[in-house]
């Protein structure tokens, strides 16, 4: 029985880093670039690897599947307790982070139980299978009456900007920022367009896109751009990358359902996107919906996500 076959992957191909642990994995997807500079240069680029989860009692050893775009765990291994009690005393325990790399004791453990062994019978497959996302709004249609509402007017042209400078944005109109402005709470007054691809926020008169393209490099996000307006998307031409203020009036202090600081409405699989900002002295702005913050990078290795809106 072959590797992927063990482990619910039918026939792709699966080969263990064992050298890969937690933090190099941060640093590979989320800042791209790891252990000697290692940077994931596609979104269909997958690692995996074997790692001790201690976050609860008792510790599990599980299989990682890690991309781009997603970290999931495979499998969780039936191992002895005590190797994975002495492999977590060894490295000290750390409450900011309970994912520990297994050491050698482990990795000989797994070679000869579960990678070269045909018993399965330690290895408990874990289910992610992925339920569609809802994208039901429940939001006022167009028409509807609405509330009397505070209206702002937001900058909606690129610009550059200094790291200092986008720290000061989230508070100028008490927009949330989970590192700058926790305590931000702007009220949106979104409204269904109608046509399932589009809300309109009447607080700051701004139509937004509830999806969004796939990660990509910011030439490609620009093209896209073009193309949604060759092609007269929702029925207009005018659509452009957010401004970073503009991204900010749409954070959510908490979380939803879908992992993401925004109302339900938008779709879970632009986790951050570019923005119409780029970085003073060089990089381009983010906007990050899972942590609820911007940030910088470069616009390319792979880049980001796109999500269009436009001036209603």
């Amino acid at each position: 029985m072959g590797l992927a076959e063990k482990f619910g992957l039918g026939s792709q191909p699966v080969s263990i880093d064992w050298d890969l642990t937690p933090s190099d994995t941060f640093a590979m997807f989320e800042s791209w670039g790891g252990k000697n500079q290692e940077r994931i240069r596609n979104n269909s680029e997958l690692h995996y690897y074997f790692y001790i989860d201690n976050w609860s009692s008792p510790a599990r050893l599980c299989l990682m599947e890690r991309g781009v775009k997603h970290a999931k765990i495979l499998a969780h291994i039936v191992c002895p307790q005590d190797m994975l009690k002495k492999c977590v005393a060894r490295q000290g325990k750390d409450m900011r982070d309970q994912s520990y790399a297994i050491d050698d004791g482990i990795k000989q453990w797994l070679l000869e139980k579960i990678i070269e062994s045909e018993d399965s019978s330690r290895i408990e497959l874990v289910d992610n299978s992925v339920p569609q996302e809802e994208m039901e709004t429940g939001l006022p249609k167009k028409g509807d009456p609405l509330p009397a509402l505070k209206k702002i007017s937001l900058r909606a042209a690129g610009t550059v900007l200094t790291e200092q400078e986008a720290t000061e944005l989230a508070a100028q109109h008490n927009f949330y920022d989970s590192q700058n402005n926790p305590k931000g709470r702007f009220v949106n007054a979104l409204v269904d367009n109608g046509e399932g691809l589009t809300v309109t926020d009447q607080a700051t008169g701004i139509m937004w896109e509830r999806g969004g393209c796939d990660l990509t490099t910011i030439r490609n996000a620009q093209k896209y751009v073009e193309q949604l307006n060759r092609e007269r998307f929702a029925g207009f031409s005018d659509w452009r990358l957010p401004t970073m203020e503009e991204a900010f009036s749409l954070l959510e202090p908490k979380v939803n359902e879908k992992g993401v600081h925004l109302h339900p409405c938008f779709s879970k699989e632009q986790p951050f996107i570019f923005l119409a900002d780029q970085r003073k002295p060089g990089g381009y702005w983010f906007m990050d919906f899972k942590q609820g913050t911007p940030f910088w990078a470069s616009g390319t290795i792979p880049g980001g996500f796109g999500r269009v809106c436009r001036s209603a």
